[in-house]
């Protein structure tokens, strides 16, 4: 699901996936059910996008050198912060907490 856009559901997609991954492909009508609109609980969604995001554009972007340097610069800053994963991992596993009490259900406003 990207941007709250549905997983594919094309027949042929569908039984592609339950062929390949029988019992575990996830999406409308598979067997792992994935709701519409189901709470965002991805790192990179949370986290990771929004933080290279402040990174980049810190200051002006004057042409897509600057941008590609600064897109590579903000992982490497990233990857380089000592225990920013560990951090991330305990924000990850509150939001988890957060959304398990909510039943599942919109739980952004909680946090």
């Amino acid at each position: 699901m990207h941007d709250g856009a549905p997983a594919h559901y094309r027949v042929t997609v569908r039984e592609f996936l339950n062929e390949t991954f029988p019992t575990r492909s996830i999406g409308r009508d598979g067997p792992v059910s994935w709701p519409a609109r189901s709470p965002d609980c991805n790192p990179c969604d949370f986290y990771l996008w929004g933080h290279v995001k402040s990174l980049v554009y810190d200051r002006p972007i004057p042409n897509i050198n600057i941008l590609r340097e600064q897109i590579l610069n903000a992982f490497a800053t990233i990857r380089n912060t000592q225990g920013i994963f560990g951090r991330v991992r305990q924000s990850m596993m509150g939001r988890m907490e957060v959304c398990i009490a909510a039943n599942g259900v919109h739980f952004e406003h909680f946090l």
